[in-house]
């Protein structure tokens, strides 16, 4: 289809998905790859009763924040949203995302801005290559299983173990370089001895260690952990810190006091935590994943202050051994956000709670549950963690509103 064949809309705003919000027809159409105030031609490439999706694929009229973007595959592969935004752009649809979602779904009038973390290019040391039918390591395309060959990622970092020096004969290929210098493969294809002799280990997809180590060392300020595989980490170099000072500073843990960390993976916050209450205070750490309760496990064996509970979160702050009272809880869910928790969160009566969100509306949708539940919102800072992409992170504060 030329891209003169297509119809002609203008860009509304920003919503969130990495995607602009247009009319045609009378029906929303969700634009890929279009700024707002633009008039571009879209190809619809979904439709249904209630809304279509539609790529931009000719621009006639350019938004001030478009730039040519870094990548040939931007606008194919669906791995990054907004290559052809400025980063000072990014950050501005970032924070009007944000504030929509604050706003429509829990009556917030969030005034904060989403802050540039750098790099913003060679930033992703976790980077999972899906692999074409000739062995290539390749990327998805958007909303697609197929997958395009590729030479080089713009937002892999350098350091990576390569994908393209050999053919694969596995449908993946998960890459890793931890903040240490450490490299880690996990897969099922066969290795050739000229990748192989660039990295600390080989694991198979099941956790199966199939040649040096298992596990990588992530080093956030003076602490190291231990994480195994494929095992949950954040994905941009200075992310764990950053988060880890921004719970720190909202949390104000005081020394003989008793933390819950929920959904706490391999204990990055639990650890920090732990240093603040003391030798006389305590932490209780949840998670729910085995490999990630191994690694916690591994990582915080010499901490006497920190319980560690192998459950789901909801299970957990059902059973019986979950103290009556907490006075501190940090949590940092899935994408789905803890609608399920939030109620037995708030029953321990809390005087501060901290919430690290990777999805602004399920964010959005617990703090308006919290706010029925006693809890007042302190403040909100945005991080623009995943540069080039809709993605951002978030971390609240809240306070129990009888204090």
């Amino acid at each position: 289809m030329l891209a003169s064949d297509g119809p002609v809309v203008e860009v509304g705003p920003v919503a969130h998905g990495g995607h602009c919000v247009a009319r045609l027809d009378g029906q929303v159409v969700f634009v890929r790859h279009a700024l707002p105030g633009e008039l571009v031609r879209i190809r619809v490439t979904e439709s249904n009763k209630r809304f279509a999706r539609a790529d931009a694929v000719e621009v006639l009229q350019a938004a001030p924040e478009r730039v040519e973007p870094p990548c040939a595959l931007a606008g194919i592969c669906g791995g990054c949203d907004f290559q052809h935004v400025s980063i000072d752009g990014q950050l501005a649809l970032l924070t009007d995302v944000v504030r929509e979602q604050l706003d429509r779904l829990a009556g917030i009038a969030w005034q904060g801005t989403v802050e540039a973390i750098e790099p913003t290019l060679g930033w992703r040391t976790r980077m999972t290559w899906a692999v074409t039918p000739d062995g290539r390591p390749g990327l998805r395309r958007h909303r697609s299983h197929d997958v395009v060959a590729v030479e080089s990622c713009p937002i892999a970092h350098p350091d990576l173990p390569d994908p393209t020096i050999q053919h694969w004969d596995a449908d993946s290929v998960e890459t890793i370089i931890s903040s240490t210098g450490e490299r880690l493969l996990v897969t099922d294809a066969s290795i050739g001895d000229e990748l192989e002799a660039v990295v600390d280990g080989v694991v198979a997809r099941d956790g199966t260690v199939r040649g040096g180590r298992s596990h990588l060392t992530e080093r956030v300020l003076d602490h190291d952990f231990r994480v195994t595989g494929s095992g949950f980490w954040q994905v941009h170099p200075h992310a764990a810190r950053t988060l880890v000072e921004a719970v720190m500073d909202g949390a104000d843990a005081r020394p003989g006091e008793t933390a819950l960390d929920l959904y706490a993976g391999v204990g990055l916050f639990t650890a920090f935590l732990a240093d603040a209450v003391g030798d006389e205070g305590q932490v209780i750490s949840v998670e729910a994943d085995p490999g990630g309760h191994r690694d916690a496990r591994r990582n915080l064996h010499e901490r006497a202050s920190v319980h560690l509970i192998r459950d789901t979160t909801e299970r957990a702050l059902q059973a019986d051994t979950m103290p009556d009272t907490v006075d501190l809880v940090v949590l940092d869910p899935p994408r789905v956000g803890a609608k399920n928790a939030v109620q037995a969160i708030a029953d321990l009566r809390p005087r501060r709670i901290v919430y690290v969100a990777c999805d602004p509306a399920a964010l959005a949708r617990d703090l308006a549950t919290f706010g029925e539940r006693g809890y007042d919102l302190d403040s909100v800072r945005a991080f623009a963690l995943f540069p080039m992409t809709h993605h951002v992170e978030c971390v609240a504060v809240l306070n129990r509103r009888d204090i």
